[in-house]
């Protein structure tokens, strides 16, 4: 028998030395399909887990920006660099470390939100550039500075009284290599990222992950097997359960009135749809219409 597209979300432990596409296109090669995307990128020095889209899931990357991240990093003190880590080139160096104390207080002072200027060295776009591109290019342009919110910061001293370990839960969107560069900025030494490891992203944890090298030895069967269902994406969502009636309306694109199906959510609020079986087949929005609040679907993930 033809074998069916795969479709489902690969977790994957990134190794150290390959960028996000790379693992995409090794992914690409042992699946054997183009449609494979990924969602929160991993510097090339970062490690860790990197959740890949296969088949109809890539169509789910647009909506999967918000989710906290945890890190486990390594801040080094006494060195600036232009890409605020160990990988760029160095632009001045100090061998008048703070004290532990000293650390520690200037690393509290960015619990909660924060606001943060990203940094030349990433894939962010200005008037349809990399800042990467840019960066690579000697053009250095004006950044406006974003809010992000570091939940928990973690600082453990090690026998190197240079490096301190960073555990970090941080909002979506958080630079770390920026906050250990704004950590030495404040102590007067300066501080850039030496190790990153992402350790969580939403639901999915390191646990859960499989590195490239043991997903190459498996078959295709295995393999396939490891994909989760689309739906353990937006677990955090609302389930609404449609009766068949309604569900062959939602699956031609009409909006499903609340009052209809007896739901009372509010507007703008994401749903996974579901079909009469409790089978997700869309994502959903609340919103206002004239007759009333309804359900929108606004991305289909099964025919």
């Amino acid at each position: 028998m033809e074998r069916t597209e795969p479709n489902g979300v690969l977790l994957i432990d990134k190794p150290a030395g390959l960028t996000s596409h790379d693992v995409v296109g090794r992914v690409r090669r042992l699946f054997g399909t183009r449609r494979v995307g990924h969602t929160g990128t991993l510097d090339p020095m970062a490690t860790g887990v990197l959740v890949l889209l296969i088949g109809r899931a890539a169509k789910a990357a647009e909506y999967l920006t918000v989710h906290d991240k945890c890190y486990e990093a390594v801040l080094e003190l006494g060195k600036i660099t232009d890409t605020e880590d160990t990988t760029g080139e160095i632009l001045s160096t100090c061998a008048d470390i703070p004290a532990e104390g000293a650390v520690r207080e200037a690393a509290a002072r960015y619990l909660g939100r924060y606001m943060q200027t990203p940094p030349m060295y990433s894939a962010l776009k200005v008037d349809g550039q990399k800042l990467l591109d840019l960066a690579r290019r000697g053009i250095e342009v004006a950044r406006e500075a974003r809010p992000v919110t570091i939940h928990a910061l973690d600082v453990q001293a090690t026998e190197d009284k240079t490096r301190y370990n960073l555990i970090v839960h941080c909002s979506s969107g958080t630079y770390i290599r920026t906050l250990c560069a704004d950590i030495g900025r404040d102590l007067g030494c300066g501080g850039v990222m030496a190790a990153l490891r992402r350790t969580k992203t939403g639901n999915f944890s390191l646990s859960d992950c499989r590195t490239l090298e043991e997903i190459e030895e498996m078959s295709i069967a295995a393999r396939d097997a490891l994909l989760l269902p689309t739906e353990m994406l937006f677990v955090d969502y609302p389930a609404v359960r449609l009766p068949s009636f309604y569900e062959r309306l939602c699956r031609s694109g009409c909006e499903i009135y609340q009052k209809k199906i007896g739901t009372a959510l509010e507007i703008d609020t994401h749903v996974r749809i579901c079909g009469e079986t409790g089978v997700f087949f869309a994502l959903g929005e609340v919103r206002d219409y004239e007759g009333g609040s309804a359900i929108k679907p606004i991305k289909f993930f099964e025919i």
